[in-house]
C-alpha cells in the first residue's frame, strides 16, 4: 500500500533537514580546543623551525601521519613495491658548499669559525700550496711588500688595511676599503699568486661575530631545486678572511711574536704548506609531501585537493627559532581539522561525492617545490580528473589594515579560472560564517604578487580553478615572534569553517565547476 502523498513530503522533508544537522554536527567537530592542541604541537620549539628537510620537519611529518591515521584517513601514496603510504618523497637540491677546509700541518681549519670565504668561492678539486707573508701586500712609492718574492702559484697572506702612520698622500690611504682589497689582490695575481688570505684586523670575540654574519649573508644565494644542481667553474683569484689566531698558526708564529709583527714593520717570508678545498654544488636533501585521502561516491573520479605547507624556515645562526604558528602551521593544522571531519561525514554515510585529496606540501619556502613536484612531475591523480585546488596559508593573525575588525579573509584566484566556483564560494560564505571576504589582493596590479606566492599557483598554472585563503603579512612574518600565543583562535576557527562549508559545497555539487575564464 502506498504513503500517503503528506507522508512522503514530510520524510522528504525531514530527510533534508537531518542531512543539514548531520553536516553541522560535522562542521562542528572543527574547534578552536583542537586547533590549539595540534598548533602547539606543530609550532614548538621541538620541532626546531621545520626547514625543508631538517629533522624537525620530518618530526612535524611523523605527527601529520599520526593524526591521518588515528582519524582512519586512507594513505594514497604509492611506492616502488606497489605498498600504500602517507609520503610522497623526493630529493630537492641545495646549493652551497660541499666540502670546504683548509689544513695546516694536517690539522683542520674551519669555514666560518677559522675564516671565512670572500664571497662563494668555489675550489672544487684539494689544492696543496706554499703561502707566503706579503706584510700589507702594498706595493707604491713608499713601500713594497713584494720585493724579490717569487708568488708563481703561491697563496699569499696579508694584512688587512694599511699599516699605521701610512702616508695620506698616497693612493692606497685614499681607497675604499673594498676597493684597497681588491688592488692588494690583482696586484699579488699579476705576479703569479692563486690563492689570497687576508688577516683580519678584528680580534677573538669580533671575528665571530663578523664570521657570523657574512655566513648569513652568503647564505642567502644558497638555493633549493627540485633538479640536480651543476657545480660551478673554479673561481678566479680565491681569497678568504681568517682570524688573527689562524694566522699566526699559520704564519708559524707565536701568539706575543704574532702580535709583534702585527704592530711594528712586517717582513715578507715563506711560511707554512697548507692543503685546501672549497667545494659548491648541490647536495641532496630528501623531503616529502604528506597526502591523506577521502575516496569519494558516485563522482569518485574528480577530486578536490586541500592544500597547506608544513614547511617553514628553521633556526638561525644566532639559535633563535622561526616556528611558523601561522605561516604555515595554521594552514597545516586546519587540514588536519577539515580531513577529520569530512571523514567523520563518510563514517557517518555522507560522505562527500566526490574524492577529496589532503595534501601537506613541502618547500613552500623555498620556492612553492612541493607543490611544483606534485602538479610537474608526479601527480597523484591526474590533473585533468583535478577539480580544483583549496589551499590555506596563513590564517590565524590579522594585518594591520583589518586590527579593527579581525572578521574578514583575503581570497586570492576565486574568479581567476571558474566564475562558478568564485559564486559558490560567495554564496556559502553568506549563508555560513559570513566573512568580510577580501579581494585586494586579488588584483592584477598588486605589488605584492600573492597570486604567485603559495602553493595555489603551481594548481592554477595548470588551468585548475583556486581559491587561496590568506589573512595578511603582520610584523612577525618570517620572524622568530610567528608563535602559538599570538594566534587568534576564534577568527582562525571560523575560517577553516568558512572552509569546510565551501569544499562540503564543491565536493557534491552536481555538476563539476566549469573552466570558463582567464583573468589575469
Amino acid at each position: 500500500m502506498t504513503k500517503p502523498i503528506y507522508l512522503i513530503l514530510f520524510s522528504l522533508v525531514l530527510s533534508q533537514v537531518t542531512a543539514q544537522n548531520t553536516k553541522k554536527d560535522f562542521e562542528s567537530s572543527i574547534t578552536e580546543l583542537d586547533l590549539q592542541k595540534h598548533l602547539s604541537i606543530i609550532a614548538s620549539d621541538d620541532f626546531g623551525g621545520r626547514n625543508t628537510g631538517s629533522e624537525g620537519q620530518k618530526k612535524a611529518a611523523d605527527y601529520i601521519i599520526s593524526q591521518l591515521i588515528h582519524s582512519g584517513i586512507k594513505p594514497v601514496v604509492k611506492d616502488s613495491t606497489g605498498n600504500l603510504g602517507y609520503l610522497q618523497k623526493f630529493n630537492l637540491y641545495t646549493s652551497g658548499w660541499k666540502d670546504e677546509y683548509i689544513r695546516i700541518n694536517g690539522k683542520k681549519k674551519f669555514s666560518f669559525k677559522d675564516y671565512f670565504p670572500e664571497g662563494l668561492v668555489n675550489v672544487p678539486e684539494e689544492k696543496t700550496v706554499e703561502t707566503v707573508f706579503i706584510g700589507y701586500g702594498i706595493k707604491s712609492k713608499y713601500r713594497d711588500d713584494f720585493k724579490n718574492l717569487d708568488l708563481k702559484d703561491k697563496a699569499v697572506v696579508f694584512f688587512e688595511s694599511l699599516p699605521a702612520g701610512y702616508p695620506s698622500d698616497d693612493e692606497y690611504a685614499k681607497m675604499s676599503k673594498f676597493s684597497l682589497q681588491a688592488k692588494k689582490i690583482r696586484t699579488a695575481s699579476d705576479l703569479g699568486a692563486k690563492y689570497f688570505f687576508i688577516i683580519s684586523k678584528s680580534e677573538s670575540s669580533g671575528f665571530v661575530t663578523l664570521a657570523a654574519e657574512r655566513k648569513a649573508i652568503l647564505g642567502r644565494f644558497n638555493q633549493m631545486s627540485l633538479n640536480t644542481i651543476k657545480s660551478p667553474s673554479s673561481s678566479p683569484d680565491p681569497s678568504f678572511t681568517v682570524s688573527q689566531s689562524f694566522a699566526s698558526e699559520l704564519l708559524g708564529l707565536s701568539e706575543k711574536k704574532f702580535k709583534k709583527l702585527l704592530k711594528g714593520k712586517t717582513t715578507s717570508f715563506k711560511s707554512a704548506t697548507i692543503t685546501l678545498k672549497s667545494e659548491r654544488g648541490g647536495t641532496p636533501v630528501e623531503s616529502a609531501n604528506i597526502a591523506g585521502f577521502i575516496e569519494g561516491s558516485d563522482k569518485k573520479d574528480e577530486i578536490i585537493v586541500v592544500s597547506a605547507h608544513y614547511d617553514h624556515v628553521g633556526t638561525d645562526e644566532k639559535g633563535r627559532i622561526y616556528n611558523g604558528a601561522d605561516d604555515d602551521g595554521s594552514g597545516t593544522c586546519a587540514l588536519l581539522e577539515l580531513a577529520e571531519a569530512i571523514n567523520k561525514a563518510k563514517l557517518a554515510g555522507q560522505g562527500p561525492r566526490r574524492g577529496i585529496l589532503f595534501l601537506w606540501v613541502t618547500g613552500e619556502e623555498k620556492g612553492l617545490l612541493g607543490s611544483q613536484y606534485y602538479t610537474d612531475k608526479n601527480p597523484i591523480f591526474p590533473l585533468e580528473n583535478t577539480m580544483c585546488d583549496l589551499n590555506i596559508d596563513m590564517i590565524g593573525r590579522v594585518d594591520k589594515e583589518h586590527e579593527k575588525d579581525p572578521n574578514y579573509v583575503y581570497l586570492i584566484g576565486s574568479d581567476k579560472l571558474s566564475s562558478d566556483l568564485h559564486k559558490i564560494s560567495e554564496e556559502v560564505n553568506k549563508n555560513n560564517q559570513n566573512l568580510l571576504l577580501d579581494y585586494t589582493y586579488n588584483s592584477p596590479t598588486d605589488p605584492n604578487r600573492f597570486y604567485y606566492r603559495s602553493d595555489h599557483y603551481n594548481f592554477a598554472k595548470n588551468k585548475i580553478p583556486v581559491i587561496f585563503y590568506f589573512t595578511g603579512v603582520h610584523e612577525d612574518y618570517h620572524q622568530p615572534g610567528d608563535d602559538v600565543e599570538k594566534i587568534m583562535f576564534p577568527k582562525y576557527t571560523k575560517i577553516v569553517k568558512l572552509v569546510f562549508n565551501t569544499l562540503w559545497e564543491l565536493a557534491n555539487i552536481e555538476e563539476r565547476i566549469k573552466v570558463d575564464s582567464n583573468k589575469p
